[in-house]
């Protein structure tokens, strides 16, 4: 079946707008342009156009949608496979955060008790999906699945209390991390309290605490550029200055 640019902007909800702004950068140009002047889509364009909407979603950026199914080795079977796995892995935090915002309306209106833990199952369930589609294979690799799923465990039991002091625990790191890191030296007291706070926090995570998984895991911030981006965004060589800081609280550590 082909589609003017008008049907097709009704049929997928997006502007002619827009779609005459795909044409223009090459990012979807329609199949013909008819005897009138229309332009006219057929049904490649209207596979491709699902495959921009679901990436757009995702919060692509239009540069890297075109370079992803302008490849000639663009899977398109298995590219619907994975939209569908992140659609599902959004639908599970959306029905929890749902389920969360429903307990704590009962809990509002004289129902059932809603616990500390379960006022926030839904942010701390988030929070480990995150961690495991951005880091969850290089981490299971290094440390292996049971460690991982008991740290991931130990995150959605925390109580509210706890959890809110984890967070506060990180928060102070950062803040100590900055400050000393502006001083340029990791065997400074700031630099050396922070090294104690990340331990502190690491611990509270892991629920236990391995010197050699500590090592490994500030040097993994160093090699990995997805680890080592979220310190440098606060300042660059963040990431490094930590990994020094706790080698140098290592070898003093106890003394």
């Amino acid at each position: 079946m082909e589609y003017t640019i008008k049907k097709l902007s009704d049929l997928a909800g997006v502007s002619t707008r827009t779609l005459r702004y795909y044409d223009e950068i090459g990012l979807l140009t329609p199949s013909r342009i008819n005897s009138s002047g229309y332009r006219i889509y057929g049904r490649v364009e209207v596979d491709r156009l699902q495959q921009i909407m679901f990436y757009r979603e995702m919060g692509m950026e239009l540069e890297g949608i075109k370079l992803i199914l302008d490849d000639p080795d663009f899977d398109s079977v298995g590219a619907l496979k994975e939209h569908r796995s992140r659609l599902v892995e959004k639908k599970e935090r959306l029905l929890m955060l749902i389920r969360n915002v429903d307990q704590t309306l009962e809990d509002k209106g004289g129902g059932a008790t809603m616990s500390d833990r379960e006022k926030f199952e839904g942010f701390k369930k988030r929070l480990v999906d995150i961690n495991e589609k951005e880091y969850g294979k290089e981490i299971r690799e290094k440390y292996g699945d049971e460690s991982i799923d008991a740290s991931n465990q130990q995150l959605l039991s925390m109580d509210k209390e706890t959890y809110e002091e984890t967070k506060h625990l990180e928060e102070q790191m950062i803040a100590l991390l900055k400050i000393a890191h502006e001083k340029g030296d990791a065997t400074g007291e700031e630099a050396q309290e922070a090294a104690q706070l990340h331990k502190e926090w690491i611990t509270r995570q892991w629920g236990h605490y391995n010197r050699e998984a500590h090592k490994g895991l500030v040097q993994m911030y160093v090699d990995d550029e997805r680890f080592r981006s979220y310190y440098d965004k606060y300042q660059n060589g963040m990431a490094e200055f930590l990994r020094d800081a706790v080698g140098h609280y290592m070898k003093n550590e106890g003394k």
